[in-house]
């Protein structure tokens, strides 16, 4: 695997680092590669408990990598097309799709620059936690783009579709304390806090119900394209299949005996 993804596995715990540090971890082509190639590895691991995304040095992402775009500059507009529709088609799509489809809680620990891609990579987390130096930006209309990764599909259904219009059209910079606000991050704390309060958030997860997990997971990401009527038919189903696990026994028993619950997944 490309070194500009790092991926690292250890008692169920994923750990994904953006690996580009010197260019603040800006998403090249070649690292758009290794990200799919990664999350793909993810998508076929039974082993897994929680998945944490974080970038090396001082940065999330700083967005796509411009020098690279600059490249493609003297292709036609057939051919550009052709080679940036296959490209997030082939890698960033796969990449998304992959997370969003993981049985488990996928945290997204965000400092510093969070911007274009590395915005919609956050917003596709289940949890964001950041430093309260981190800032955001969607950055694509300042180069007339679109946006890519799932932003037009995650933004509106975290911040709302007036918010999530204004964010994409004019661009512009927010702090931690607006993503707070706006539900784009769960937890800000110090910088010098982050990786303690992911630990923490980590250990709690590993603690929980992993099937119970995985089920409020799906349910959540089937939720905006059903009818009122078939999310309660799937959570019907979903919380029978919960009650006949053996996690389900321990949460009752637990509570019956004034103790804190011993899950095993």
């Amino acid at each position: 695997m490309s070194s500009t993804i790092l991926l690292d596995v250890t008692d169920g715990v994923a750990t994904l680092t953006l690996n580009r540090p010197a260019a603040l971890n800006a998403l090249s082509f070649e690292m758009m590669g290794a990200l799919a190639e990664a999350t793909s590895k993810l998508a076929h691991r039974d082993d897994l408990r929680v998945v944490v995304i974080k970038g090396a040095g001082e940065h999330f992402m700083a967005g796509g990598d411009l020098k690279d775009f600059a490249g493609q500059l003297h292709l036609s507009p057939e051919s550009r097309i052709a080679s940036f529709r296959a490209t997030i088609e082939q890698d960033i799509n796969r990449s998304v799709e992959a997370l969003a489809g993981l049985r488990v809680p996928v945290i997204g620990r965000v400092h510093g620059a969070c911007a274009g891609f590395g915005l919609s990579l956050a917003l596709g987390c289940d949890m964001v936690l950041a430093a309260d130096t981190a800032y955001f930006t969607t950055a694509y209309g300042s180069i007339a783009l679109s946006g890519d990764g799932g932003v037009s599909w995650f933004l509106p259904r975290i911040v709302g579709r007036h918010k999530a219009f204004e964010l994409l059209l004019m661009a512009e910079r927010f702090d931690a304390a607006e993503a707070l606000r706006l539900g784009v991050a769960n937890k800000v704390v110090p910088l010098a806090e982050l990786d303690a309060a992911v630990d923490a958030l980590v250990g709690r997860i590993l603690r929980g119900p992993k099937e119970a997990y995985a089920e409020m997971k799906r349910l959540l990401n089937q939720s905006p394209d059903q009818s009122l009527d078939a999310q309660l038919q799937l959570e019907a189903e979903a919380f029978a299949r919960c009650a006949a696990r053996p996690d389900f026994d321990e949460g009752i028993g637990a509570f019956l005996e004034k103790r804190k619950p011993r899950f095993n997944g």
